[in-house]
């Protein structure tokens, strides 16, 4: 390989980019850099373009910031900026991160923060990451804590190896597993512990803004089958799982969930402060991904930068550069080479349906049933005489049940309490009159009643004397 030059605009070669060495991070710990291992990465808005607008229009004026004039906004950018809050700048795969707040260190037993030093987000994934933990602790007290692992810098920008955790957006967690040590085995769907991921994953949805969750289909299958299993909505279910929807498959995704969170405030922010980004040099920088043929020179040429800027910035000794590396560099004026991310909409939260009530009829309604099914019952037989012989059924006899006899539609049935329930079965000497029944004193009418008095099976009209 020819040795690398440092004389510019001379093109200096680009060798292929290899892992570092030495890590004494995890697999746990760190995400694996493949080019399809995050959705939509690479130029471009990261997928954000495709984000709902209200009425299918794109707003004309802020909505979340907009108590913040552009006058007042250019005024505190210059003079106070921290007055501001947290502003994720450009996209989650080419971004910057202002005013950033860090993960706290230790809450208790809920969490654990790996590496605090990159542990860096908006104000909003901050609280929205709090949130969804919290509430997972609210439902399981004795859960362990789960790992908080990377998500930006301080001041955001490439962070190896990821694409993306460039503007306080992006977090990587760790499982929920039996204990506060996750096992370290290739299929970590038959470790983990099912219940409690399953539970953080639903908190997120429905307590946070998400964009994105990105994990290994075969974590996410043990999760969708659990999920079914303990009554989850199907319909629901499916949306979330979606290729489309918020939950995707990623590679090398398999021992972490990395979620995406909305900031409508701080992404709106992001993208009204960027034409001011040239008044606070600190935060007046991009971020150039490494391609065949690049030269600190030429790069420095395309963003009005310079090569000793840019050698700063990103504590470069020489001129190597590699492949698919991404270089911070600060700009000297307002980036005229810059995506500017389009005006941002929330869209909606996905939530499950709401449980369905019980059917319950007014009084009026079921005394209007009640009246109808009594006019539309046939009227009773008089009950015979006592010592009035039954007459068998010389018809063919209706089915009975074992142990019961049969009695059709405008059967009496004299039998001292008699019971009468529209297609009920019912006991010889108990008494349950239904609605629509027309009770006479000392007997009973039976409507297409099936009546277990141990006797045979009486026919249509027939009428049945007390212990005959």
């Amino acid at each position: 390989m020819p040795s690398p030059v440092a004389v510019e605009p001379a093109a200096v070669p680009v060798a292929a980019e290899v892992p570092a060495e030495g890590c004494s991070l995890s697999a746990e710990d760190l995400e694996g850099e493949d080019e399809t291992a995050e959705a939509g990465e690479g130029e471009g808005d990261d997928g954000e373009g495709e984000t709902p607008v209200v009425g299918g229009e794109v707003p004309t004026g802020p909505l979340y910031t907009a108590d913040i004039s552009d006058e007042e906004l250019a005024r505190r950018w210059k003079d106070d900026i921290a007055s501001l809050g947290s502003m994720a700048v450009g996209f989650a795969h080419s971004g910057r991160l202002v005013n950033s707040v860090q993960f706290p260190k230790g809450e208790g037993a809920d969490w654990l923060v790996v590496q605090p030093e990159i542990a860096w987000g908006t104000q909003e994934s901050i609280d929205y990451l709090i949130a969804a933990i919290r509430e997972v602790r609210s439902r399981f007290p004795e859960a362990p804590p789960i790992r908080v692992n990377g998500i930006s810098n301080k001041e955001g920008g490439y962070k190896r190896p990821h694409k993306s955790h460039q503007n306080g957006r992006d977090v990587d967690v760790g499982f929920y597993y039996p204990t506060v040590d996750p096992i370290r085995e290739r299929e970590r769907e038959k470790y983990i512990n099912v219940p409690l991921n399953w539970a953080f994953i639903r908190a997120v949805v429905t307590k946070t803004d998400i964009q994105l969750i990105l994990v290994d289909k075969r974590v996410q299958k043990v999760l969708y089958d659990y999920a079914l299993s303990v009554g989850e909505d199907k319909a629901w279910l499916d949306s979330l799982f979606h290729p489309a929807g918020i939950i995707r498959h990623a590679r090398r995704h398999r021992d972490h969930f990395h979620l995406r969170f909305h900031n409508p405030k701080a992404q709106e922010l992001g993208r009204r402060v960027q034409p001011l980004l040239s008044l606070q040099p600190e935060h007046n920088v991009t971020t150039h991904r490494i391609r065949s043929g690049d030269t600190l020179g030429g790069i420095a040429l395309r963003y009005n930068s310079s090569v000793a800027l840019i050698r700063k910035a990103n504590r470069m000794k020489g001129s190597f550069l590699r492949a698919g590396q991404r270089l911070a560099v600060p700009l000297r004026g307002p980036c005229t080479h810059c995506p500017v991310p389009p005006p941002f909409v929330l869209p909606p939260r996905m939530l499950p349906p709401e449980p369905k009530a019980p059917l319950v009829a007014s009084v009026g309604a079921v005394a209007a049933t009640e009246a109808k099914a009594v006019t539309d019952c046939a009227k009773p037989v008089p009950a015979p005489a006592p010592g009035t012989q039954v007459a068998k059924s010389t018809g063919s006899a209706q089915p009975a049940a074992v142990g019961a006899e049969s009695v059709n539609a405008a059967a009496a049935v004299q039998a001292g309490a008699a019971s009468v329930s529209n297609a009920a079965a019912v006991q010889a000497g108990a008494a349950s009159v239904s609605s629509a029944a027309a009770v006479q004193a000392g007997a009973a009418s039976v409507n297409s009643a099936a009546v277990q008095v141990g006797a045979a099976s009486v026919s249509n009209a027939a009428a049945v004397q007390a212990g005959g």
